[in-house]
Parts: C-alpha cells; structure tokens; sequence
C-alpha cells in the first residue's frame, strides 16, 4: 500500500508533538480534571472536602492490618481531624480501632523487629485518645513498651539492611521512621511529664539525622543505599514523601516539648532549614511530585509529599515559626492541587503505593496514609482560618 508524502508528514508530526518516549508512555502527564470541591480557604469550603475524604476513608474498608503503620499515620491524621469535626463519630471510629487491637502495638513473630519503629506508630492516636478520655489504660500498653525499650535500647549502627527478615536494622535507620517513631515519644513524655522519653527521642533522632540528613540539600536521604544513587537527571534521589515523613513529624515533636527544653531549638532548626529548601521545590500547580529534585522524571503531582508538606507549612505559620507573606501562598496553592485530587465520593488520589523511592502515581491510586496527611493539612488550614491567619484569594 503507498503513502502519500503529506499523510506520512502529517503522521510524524503526530509523533513528534506527542513526545512519545519510554517516559511518558509510562508516566502520564495528568488530565485536566474540573475539582468537585471547592479549594478556597474558608472555613465552610475546607470542612466541606475534609468530611468527605474522612467519610469515605471510614466507609472503606481497610486493607493492612489494623495495627500497621499505613493505618497509624491515617488515624495520625483523623485523631486530628476529630477534634474539629464537630461530632464524636469520628473519635469513636478511632475508639473501636484501638479497642480491637487492645490498645497495644502492631505485634510482629519476627524478634528483628522489637524496636521497629513502624510497629508502634499508632501509639500517636492512643496517646491523643487518652487526651480526650482520661483513661490511663489506655496508653498503658505503648508505655511499657516504649520503657521496656528504654532499659534494653537497640544496638548496632545505622546502615539500612533488607533481607528476608525483612529489616534486619532495629533504630530509625530510614527516614520514614521520624514519623513514626519519635512523635509517639514526644508526646508520651507530654502526658507523663517524664523527660526521660524526650531524652531518648532526641538522642536516637540527632543519629538518624547526623547520618541522613544532607546539609547541602537540607533533605533527608531515603536510607543508606541512597548515599550515592542518581536521578536522571543526575541529581541526588530525594524522596518526596520520605522527607514529607520528616517534615510533618517535626511540628509534631516540637509542639510537644516543653518551652525550655534543652533541644527543642535542634527540631525546629531542621524544621526552618526543610522549610525553606521545599519552598524552593514546590512545582508551579502548588504540588510536590515523587521525587524533589528531578520532577519531571515524574511529572505527575504525589499528593501525601504534598499533603505533609502544606501541613508543616500551614502549622509554621500558625505557631510563628514561618513567615506568612513568603509561605501562606505556598499553603494556597499547595491546597489547590490537593483539592483537585479529591474525587467527587471524597477518594484522594495521586498517593504514591507503599514504596521507598519515587515512582509513578496515577489519579486512580490511593492510600490511607495519604488521608491521613491531607486530614493534617487541612484541619491545620482549619486552625488558621480561625485565628485570622488565611486571607482569601
């Protein structure tokens, strides 16, 4: 069969303006998709959107185990979101979770991972469910643990081990792990008032970060396998949602320490020093993507990254800590593109699946812990709107 030389032309032109790579055939630049929410930032429009994404999650069932820590940053964020919602359906929801798991940690036969950090994170939503019922059983459990690992402490160095015993480190070894781990220690020494678990906190956190915090960057490296790992782009492979782990555990942490703790200014350095770094990386649509310094090697947005990361600004600049002229557009336009994530039944999409480097995200794709910071962000924007600190655009 011939062609003619106009068809043939036509059809290459089709080629070339569709950029048809490897790349983009595998990471799909998003379709533009008209919000079914409202991203404005007054109080009716962002309660609107956060009861929708909390109904859905609670109407869903999930899929880990109770006590894992995918549903230990989601109940992170609800616990939060309950004390704003107006009703207490939702700290029974919490309730009847922590009930079934005996308000203890995630229990694994694997003795390698007694002092995982993973397996306690939902020692966050017990410690704060306390704070709303003043029941002491119910941190009982998560306190004993955390002494049991205070009188035989994890040893060994901070190199990242994956074997088939899954990891055979036992300290905070991954970025992750300062989500998980230090906040429930934080706020354990809040409510007893024992300054032995700041003590401990601190000290195993100053060695993850003197290990991977980069000082040029002010990003945390995933784990030690990424020391000398490269992008593309031949930059450094900083994780997106990995440093948004880091970045919305430090307002965590830092609003729990007491006003003369000795190292309370170490948190909130790291904190400044993160702050300003992402301010620097946020993409034109408000959005982080999956990795920060070679975006378009991922060029779709990565909504928990981006989640975390509005939350530690918007918590920044409620406390005082971040100046609102240069950081609340960020908080605008950052909750601009969560908003558009957010599927008409209140499903947020655009969360990276479990991983430990940037990959890529669909709108399809969601996960619990990605609800968990956009519930953080958005009951922080609530906070703000309240005392004044939101101007709308």
């Amino acid at each position: 069969m011939k062609y003619s030389k106009s068809i043939l032309t036509f059809a290459l032109l089709l080629i070339i303006r569709s950029g048809f790579s490897q790349n983009q055939m595998t990471e799909p630049v998003p379709a533009q998709v008209i919000p079914a929410f409202k991203p404005e930032l007054n109080a009716n429009d962002v309660r609107t959107v956060l009861k929708a994404v909390a109904d859905w999650q609670i109407n869903t069932p999930l899929k880990h185990e109770l006590g894992d820590w995918t549903n230990g940053a989601l109940y992170a964020g609800m616990v939060e979101y309950a004390g704003i919602a107006g009703n207490e359906s939702y700290y029974k929801w919490l309730k009847g979770i922590a009930d079934k798991l005996n308000w203890t940690y995630f229990i694994h036969d694997n003795p390698l991972r007694r002092y995982h950090a993973d397996d306690y994170c939902v020692g966050q939503a017990y410690i704060d469910l306390y704070r709303k019922y003043n029941d002491k059983n119910m941190i009982k459990p998560i306190r004993a643990y955390l002494d049991q690992m205070m009188k035989d402490p994890a040893k060994g160095d901070l190199k990242f081990v994956n074997t088939k015993d899954y990891w055979a480190t036992q300290r905070w070894s991954w970025c992750d792990a300062l989500f998980m781990g230090p906040t429930v220690w934080a706020k354990m020494g809040n409510v007893t008032h024992k300054k032995k678990y700041l003590d401990f906190m601190y000290s195993e956190y100053k060695a993850t970060t003197d290990y991977l915090f980069d000082k040029d960057e002010s990003l945390y490296f995933r784990d030690s396998g990424y020391f000398t790992r490269k992008e593309a782009n031949g930059a450094k492979v900083f994780w997106g949602r990995g440093n948004g782990w880091v970045f919305a555990g430090l307002p965590i942490i830092i609003r729990e320490l007491p006003a003369k703790y000795e190292h309370r200014d170490y948190f909130i350095k790291i904190y400044k020093d993160m702050a300003a770094k992402l301010l620097a990386l946020q993409q034109p649509d408000g959005s982080w993507h999956a990795s920060l310094l070679d975006p378009a090697s991922y060029p779709n947005p990565e909504m928990s990254a981006t989640a975390f990361f509005v939350f530690g600004f918007a918590w920044g600049i409620d406390n005082g800590y971040l100046d609102k002229d240069k950081y609340l557009p960020a908080v605008i336009s950052g909750w601009e593109a969560m908003v558009s994530a957010v599927w008409p039944d209140g499903k947020v999409g655009f969360i990276q699946p479990v991983g430990s480097d940037p990959k890529t995200v669909t709108r399809e794709m969601t996960e619990v812990y990605g609800v968990g910071g956009f519930l953080l962000a958005g009951t922080e924007i609530c906070k703000m709107i309240e005392k004044g600190n939101i101007i709308n655009k």
